[in-house]
């Protein structure tokens, strides 16, 4: 099979760097040009669309595409990356934490407003990715940026976990929501797990094919 300009629809592994899984594809697959529509965190796991040959031309199309994401915030406790990339932080009790306190602050995250990317993000500084500078206990000022949350679901499964689902705006840091969505709570939290479930009109479903560890398909589609 010929995997020149294709759409292909990748299940990132945990762990995996987004130019990993398309170097891995590259080799393996035999493809000579290959991009990513949005780059997922070694952390993230899901959806990550890539194109091939002469349809790398959509890719700027795919990433202004809205997103949607599904995962776990850890409450009651930070880290300096925001997720778990970094060791816990300023532990907090969270018994009393309720139903009715969580959809406070879920309610504040609706709609439109400006989220600061965190340092752990690959915004470029002078050239070189944010948290290349993070990793050095570097601190630059970031500016602001207009984000949309067009829905976002909550279910608190104990006192320290919260599933979440979220639908959002291209640029949106989910690692930023669960920060600052701590910081509504008033005890903190992080970003435990998050999988990206749908970018656009692709959807995060059965993969047919496999190769070292990453499960894929060719969007057949478009």
């Amino acid at each position: 099979m010929s995997y020149t300009d294709k759409i292909i629809l990748i299940d990132k592994p945990l762990d995996w760097t987004s130019a990993k899984v398309l170097n891995v594809l590259k080799k393996q697959l035999n493809i000579k040009k290959i991009g990513h529509a949005g780059t997922l965190d070694p952390r993230a796991t899901g959806l990550l669309v890539a194109c091939t040959g002469a349809f790398t031309k959509k890719i700027n199309d795919f990433v202004n595409y809205d997103k949607e994401y599904s995962g776990i915030f850890r409450i009651g406790a930070t880290t300096p990356s925001y997720d778990t990339e970094t060791e816990e932080t300023e532990i907090k009790k969270t018994a009393h934490i309720t139903d009715e306190m969580l959809e406070y602050s879920r309610k504040k995250f609706i709609g439109n407003f400006l989220q600061l990317p965190p340092m752990h993000s690959a915004v470029k500084h002078e050239g070189k990715p944010l948290y290349l500078l993070a990793r050095k206990g570097k601190e630059i000022e970031r500016k602001p940026r207009e984000v949309f949350i067009e829905n976002f679901e909550l279910k608190k499964l104990n006192d320290e976990e919260v599933y979440f689902r979220i639908t959002c705006s291209k640029g949106t840091y989910i690692r930023s929501i669960a920060n600052d969505f701590g910081v509504e709570l008033g005890v903190g939290a992080y970003l435990k797990e998050l999988r990206r479930t749908r970018v656009g009109k692709f959807l995060l479903s059965d993969f047919k094919s496999e190769v070292n560890e990453i499960k894929f398909s060719i969007y057949e589609n478009d």
